[in-house]
Order: structure tokens, then sequence, then C-alpha cells
């Protein structure tokens, strides 16, 4: 892993009101409008997290967790 790498928990909430992005301790949580079906939602919560970032979405790497609520992130 490179220094400039950061790694984040994400909890994931799909079908959600709006999208945003809120960091609670040490986890963040990414509400997306999108449903989770055939990738659509992590492909949105990279969108989003790019974002918030201000990173490129090439940069976001989804380490563990593709099909799960709960994803482990790295950023770098």
């Amino acid at each position: 892993m490179n220094d400039s790498q950061k790694i984040f928990n994400v909890r994931v909430i799909p079908h959600a009101k709006q999208n945003k992005v809120i960091c609670n301790n040490d986890v963040l949580r990414v509400y997306t409008t999108t449903a989770p079906e055939n990738g659509k939602a992590n492909n949105a919560v990279v969108d989003l997290l790019a974002d918030f970032f201000n990173v490129p979405k090439s940069k976001i790497l989804i380490i563990r967790g593709a099909t799960s609520r709960n994803k482990v992130i790295s950023i770098g």
C-alpha cells in the first residue's frame, strides 16, 4: 500500500431520498438513490466519493464488500 492511500469503512444506504456522504466517527455513510442492481449502486458510491474527496474516480477502489452494504474502500 502506498503512503498516499487511505482506507475507509463505508456503509451504503441504497434507495435513499437523496445522494449524500456523511462522516460518522470512523465510518462514511453513503446515501444513494440508485438501486443495488448489477453494480449500479457501487458505481454511484464511487461517483459520490470522488466528488466528496475531490479525486478522480479512477483513484477509488472497492477492496472488500462489492455485494454488501458494508464496504472497505481505498482512495489514492
